[in-house]
């Protein structure tokens, strides 16, 4: 086979030197599905994290590989047709989603965002806040970006508690975290979106943390409870930080924007100069993989 259709959201050139013997067209099926659809072989989808992508996913009669730019798949695993292989964008976003986890977290313990409200008032009001020194984080999810964002906590002398699905050395089970929550003093999700994570963070897990604690997620908005989590912001018993929501964009009226002691970005962990090296490269390494047939990497599902 020499004229495998591959499509993509950018240009083949930015690939560097893409595999011979694979047909290229960028096409991005949010805005338009050329008649091709029913030929491509290897489908690349935009930098989206809605359904939008997936949507085109039942025309595809050729398909044999997916291969996405996000970490999450949530988006598109129900999508995908039996037999057709669905790889993840593990890699290309560990980077920036770690300095935006640490980010939230140095900005919300320290004050910054009142800093930015202070000076748009024009006011020098001085007062003492939380350091991250010495504070114990614990991290619920550790995979690629957990890791991550461990290597860049640790220089910050905290002690890190890491936890994952299933315990391995050195790292706890989720089914720990009540007897580990109330000992944490800032709490980072970034666990994949899955039945069994949506709602995880529920009113019992907020009641369970340390009074005073801080959550920050840069997972997926629907992995936290949102009417639990305003509640416990009302309360005053917990702060936050959150790059996601469970409806995004956040509507104008939606009861974040008003809570107190949270911090809100609008979904950018991964939207950073370090992304689209790491994604190309990622791309292009598979392209390459999927035209010698060798094993890909970042599967998720199916065979190949």
């Amino acid at each position: 086979m020499t004229d495998r259709l591959v499509w993509l959201p950018f240009e083949p050139a930015l690939l560097g030197d893409p595999p011979e013997g694979l047909r290229y067209e960028v096409v991005d099926p949010t805005e338009h599905v050329p008649d091709s659809v029913t030929d491509v072989r290897f489908y690349v989808p935009p930098y989206q994290v809605g359904p939008r992508v997936a949507e085109v996913l039942p025309r595809m009669a050729s398909l044999e590989v997916v291969q996405t730019l996000t970490a999450g798949v949530d988006n598109v695993r129900a999508q995908i047709p039996d037999g057709v292989l669905l790889c993840n964008g593990r890699g290309i976003h560990d980077t920036s989603t770690a300095e935006l986890a640490v980010t939230l977290t140095l900005a919300s313990l320290r004050g910054v965002p009142g800093f930015v409200r202070d000076q748009d008032r024009h006011a020098w009001n001085t007062g003492w806040h939380p350091a991250l020194a010495d504070k114990r984080v614990l991290l619920v999810g550790y995979g690629a970006v957990g890791e991550a964002i461990e290597r860049r906590l640790l220089p910050f002398e905290v002690e890190v508690v890491k936890v994952a699905r299933s315990a391995r050395d050195g790292v706890h089970a989720i089914s720990e975290l009540p007897g580990l929550l109330p000992q944490a003093d800032v709490v980072i999700l970034v666990v994949p979106l899955t039945d069994e994570t949506r709602g995880l963070v529920d009113a019992g897990f907020l009641g369970a943390m340390k009074q005073g604690a801080l959550l920050v997620n840069v997972a997926r908005g629907a992995v936290v409870d949102t009417d639990a989590l305003v509640a416990a912001l009302h309360a005053g018993r917990i702060s936050a930080a959150t790059d996601v929501a469970d409806v995004e964009p956040l509507p104008e009226d939606h009861p974040l924007w008003d809570a107190p002691n949270l911090l809100v970005s609008p979904h950018v962990g991964g939207a950073s100069s370090a992304m689209w090296p790491r994604a190309h490269r990622l791309v292009r390494d598979q392209l390459h993989r999927y035209a010698a047939g060798e094993e890909l990497v970042n599967v998720m599902s199916g065979a190949y």
